[in-house]
């Protein structure tokens, strides 16, 4: 066993990682996500929340009667981590079903190991569209999603900056190596430009790697522009408002997708404040604050990373109830079910997937807003 690839007895205790279907009447749902390295803030809340959910459907009489059982693995926020994960996770573990991860770039990586086995696999957080079709754009049959894609994201990006906030001159600065990065960086120039705006300026950088942004930021502050997206996960994006408010870039509107996270407060401190955000979920709805008390009495602990801690909670709500729809504990029968979701009401969202590329269909995006120390509710979006 390689160390830190299955999350050990420490974490398993914790969240009760136990055995395959059998005759004790449980099932094995495997868990993908990365509870150490950069990432370890958005997968940990995700494992937390997953057993969450566990818990109560289990509480309810569980799936078809068995009673459900979580696998957790740390991919420690590498590709090739997530694929040995997986593996041992279908081959040894004898899962039925996947849920995680919260990457797109991971989602890919482990896309031809789930579909040649034949287990589903849901992503949580994972928006490019390549995560649930091929290159050619056939559906890949047992990858899924409970999030919208970067497509989508990227429109809502654009509405909000050209027609919301009345911009017209954009700088992005993205990750080179990441996918996520990459789709969401094109999918806005592509609407961007659509409304009118012009991107004056488009730098790179390297994830995980590089912590020192000031020359990009020059750059981009004589560039005119006066947008700035960021199309990345949480801790560069810290990075990239704290330098660039202490550049002086004080006036300069910054935007980004759903990789914002409230950890990065703790990096850019008030910087943060005026800077705004696409996302799925806000935490001031109503319908997920039994969700949210709940996780702060069991954990002691407010969900920081409430996107996450949401979509890895529903996600066990879809699959149970795909479970319960196919009638059996079966790999081939849960994927048809999965992928038959009609009109399901979840907490968070009314629930129908495309069997044409397995995304959710009319979700609508939010804003968030950052302000008075936490992120909050700013407005809906569906951009025409």
């Amino acid at each position: 066993m390689r160390k830190g690839l299955f999350l050990g007895a420490v974490i398993a205790i914790v969240l009760l990682a136990a055995g395959m279907a059998t005759a004790q009447g449980t099932v094995k749902i495997g868990y993908l996500a990365a509870l150490t390295g950069d990432w370890a803030a958005y997968g940990q809340t995700e494992v937390k929340a997953a057993q969450l959910a566990v818990e109560e459907i289990n509480a309810k009489g569980g799936v078809v009667g068995s009673q459900i059982q979580l696998v957790p693995y740390d991919f420690r926020t590498r590709a090739e981590d997530a694929v040995n994960a997986v593996r041992r996770m279908i081959e040894q573990d004898k899962v039925y079903a996947i849920i995680g991860a919260n990457g797109s770039g991971i989602n890919i990586a482990t896309a031809p190991v789930v579909n040649r086995a034949g287990v589903s696999q849901i992503g949580t957080v994972s928006t490019n569209p390549i995560v649930t079709v091929d290159n050619d754009g056939k559906v890949r049959p047992y990858s899924f999603r409970i999030c919208f894609t970067d497509p989508y994201q990227g429109k809502v990006l654009a509405y909000f900056a050209a027609s919301e906030m009345g911009k017209g001159k954009a700088a992005i600065l993205y990750d080179v190596g990441n996918e996520y990065s990459q789709g969401l960086r094109q999918f806005f120039i592509e609407n961007f430009e659509a409304y009118g705006g012009k991107i004056v300026s488009d730098l790179g950088f390297r994830g995980a790697v590089d912590v020192d942004f000031r020359a990009q930021l020059t750059e981009i502050r004589n560039s005119g522009a006066d947008v700035l997206v960021l199309p990345n996960m949480g801790k560069e994006m810290a990075l990239i408002i704290k330098q660039a408010r202490e550049l002086g870039m004080a006036d300069l509107l910054i935007i980004g997708g759903d990789g914002y996270a409230d950890f990065m407060w703790e990096i850019a401190g008030d910087a943060m404040e005026g800077t705004y955000w696409v996302n799925h979920v806000a935490p001031e709805d109503p319908a997920m604050q039994p969700f949210f008390e709940a996780y702060l009495k069991k954990y002691n602990d407010e969900c920081k990373e409430f996107v996450n801690g949401v979509l890895a909670y529903e996600s066990v709500y879809w699959l149970a109830d795909a479970i319960n729809r196919a009638g059996k504990i079966d790999r081939k029968a849960i994927r048809d079910a999965l992928e038959d979701t009609k009109n399901l009401q979840l907490h968070h969202a009314v629930l129908t997937i495309d069997p044409a590329d397995h995304n959710p269909k009319d979700k609508d995006a939010v804003i968030l807003e950052c302000k008075d120390g936490k992120s909050r509710f700013f407005m809906k979006v569906k951009p025409d």
